[in-house]
């Protein structure tokens, strides 16, 4: 899990509460940071960044992946709400709040994108492992997962991947190519030649 929080007490705080719980964590200062960052399971976003703010990094990285994040800020107006979902937040909760209901909102994105997740395997994303190292793009994906009248938010696509990560036990062996699609990477299709050629 990632803490997007430059209040460096709050951030120690956090990042010890989540490897307390169980969880792996760990924190940067600056929405840039953040977006440097390799695609995690929770990302936990402060809105009142130093360099960038909360809401650009959301966007920008719900873009990019189907990270879910959950936005943990000061602001509780109803429209600050509305915007940070509306730009692709999975939750919304207002400083201070307690650990145990932080834990409860993070078991609860995460059950949601394992239940999203859990016809991957049955809708034809087999697109990655036919041809190993091509990109394959988004568009692509869809149609040949759903078809090509497809009509919903391809949010649903991050989603599906993002499980399907979580279920190989290794987030890198399916690669992001922002703005174009995605690919399986050149580990996995060594992996795979390797067990094709041993008898």
């Amino acid at each position: 899990m990632l803490v997007v929080e430059d209040d460096p007490g709050i951030a120690t705080q956090l990042v010890r509460g989540l490897e307390r719980s169980g969880y792996t964590a760990d924190s940067v200062a600056l929405g840039a940071d953040a977006l440097r960052r390799p695609p995690t399971d929770v990302v936990l976003l402060d809105l009142g960044l130093p360099d960038i703010d909360g809401v650009d990094v959301c966007r920008q990285l719900r873009q990019a992946s189907s990270t879910a994040i959950i936005v943990v800020t000061a602001r509780g107006e109803e429209a600050d709400r509305v915007l940070a979902l509306d730009e692709g937040a999975d939750d919304y909760l207002v400083k201070p709040f307690g650990l145990a209901e932080l834990l409860a909102r993070i078991r609860a994105v995460l059950r949601r994108g394992q239940r999203a997740g859990s016809e991957v395997v049955r809708h034809g994303l087999e697109c990655l492992v036919s041809d190993p190292g091509r990109l394959v793009t988004r568009q692509e994906i869809v149609e040949r997962a759903w078809d090509e009248h497809w009509y919903g938010p391809t949010k649903v696509l991050d989603v599906h991947l993002a499980a399907l990560r979580r279920k190989l036990g290794d987030p890198t062996l399916i690669e992001t190519v922002y703005g174009h699609g995605f690919r399986l990477s050149d580990h996995a299709a060594d992996s795979q030649a390797a067990r094709a050629a041993d008898p």
